[in-house]
């Protein structure tokens, strides 16, 4: 596996390579972006990027946990998380480990 991290920076920088604008265009733009996937999944939408995948925001009910260590049952409580499920294109371009 690669230890290569795609940062916003990155993104950004395809911005500015692929689509011409400058380069602080396009890392607001990128920020833009990200404030409104952001912005609408803590409002509880779900965000779908076709052929990419469905970000989604989940309740979790509280529950009974176990210390593995010690086995002692410690509370959990209920919680947001996010969660994210990859479109059948992206899976299977993972899978196959193709690029564009």
């Amino acid at each position: 596996m690669s230890e290569k991290t795609l940062t916003r920076m990155d993104l950004s920088e395809a911005v500015f390579r692929e689509v011409g604008l400058s380069r602080t265009e396009s890392a607001q733009l990128v920020e833009s972006v990200l404030t409104h996937i952001s912005d609408a999944l803590v409002a509880g939408e779900t965000v779908k990027i076709s052929s990419f995948g469905t970000f989604s925001v989940r309740d979790k009910t509280a529950r009974v946990g176990r210390n593995p260590k010690t086995g002692e049952e410690v509370p959990i409580s209920p919680r947001r998380v996010l969660t994210f499920r990859p479109s059948h294109l992206m899976k299977d371009r993972v899978a196959a480990g193709t690029r564009r």
